[in-house]
């Protein structure tokens, strides 16, 4: 696909078509790099996105008992 170069103020910008953001999941920032002589689009990734989606805690699991318990202690001292 061919585009035109368009004046943007001092710089100069294209117009991406929909269809080719939908299909490289670009959202409204992109990476731009160099390599070489070509200039690279890609999507900025956020890290550790989609992270917990994944995530299916154990059933009736209390957080704190694999800690050890001291027998008479009633409360914690700081």
């Amino acid at each position: 696909m061919r585009a035109r170069l368009r004046k943007v103020g001092n710089s100069r910008g294209i117009i991406i078509p929909a269809s080719l953001l939908a299909a490289c999941d670009m959202g409204d920032e992109v990476d731009i790099r160099l390599e070489g002589k070509h200039l690279v689009l890609a999507p900025v990734k956020v890290p550790r996105s989609g992270w917990f989606e994944c995530y299916k805690p154990e059933e009736d699991v209390e957080p704190l008992s694999a800690l050890p318990v001291e027998e008479g202690c009633d409360e914690w001292e700081w």
